[in-house]
């Protein structure tokens, strides 16, 4: 096995989702960190956001991270031997005012991590910009399209049961764009 100092953070991902799996605790990716994996660290974060959908214990999980080395510091956990550290948003796993549907399982050498999907990703970066004007979280949102197929019409849906239905118009056609360029 890799040592934690030496793994992406696409690897210490699918290292801890792992086995928090493998520990009964069901997490997904959100955030930052799915956006570095889906960009191939074209934006590198440095947080790793997990949902827990399983209701654990703040006790339990600093248990079960313990074992693979982590420790808690204020809301966060983190490893001596990386710069990474991981949270835990509280859940339930939702964008904006809507639960999430689909996820995404990524299998790596360390192990096969939960995250949003990219469509959901983008999304999650949207919500960001739509909500407090983040123009960092618009960019991360085209970054993650560039790479990836994205559901645009989704986009659309989503974006008008946030009531944004006009932001995302005013927008739209660069995911078009970067969408036809991939093919």
């Amino acid at each position: 096995m890799k040592a934690v100092g030496d793994m992406s953070i696409g690897e210490l991902a699918a290292f801890v989702c792992t086995h928090l799996k493998e520990s009964g605790i069901s997490t997904v990716l959100t955030g930052g960190g799915c956006v570095s994996i889906y960009t191939a660290n074209r934006y590198m974060s440095y947080d790793l956001d997990f949902v827990d959908d399983s209701s654990t214990s703040r006790f339990r999980l600093k248990k079960v991270l313990s074992t693979i080395g982590f420790f808690e510091e204020r809301r966060y956990f983190k490893h001596p031997d990386t710069e990474f550290f991981i949270e835990f948003p509280s859940g339930p796993l939702s964008i904006g005012n809507e639960p999430v549907r689909d996820t995404a399982d990524i299998e790596l050498a360390t192990g096969t991590p939960t995250l949003l999907s990219p469509t959901d990703c983008v999304k999650d970066r949207l919500a960001h910009f739509f909500h407090w004007n983040d123009q960092q979280c618009l960019e991360q949102a085209l970054l993650v399209a560039e790479s990836n197929p994205i559901d645009i019409d989704e986009l659309q849906r989503w974006s008008d049961g946030e009531k944004k239905s006009r932001a995302f118009s005013n927008i739209r056609n660069s995911f078009e764009k970067i969408s036809g360029n991939r093919r």
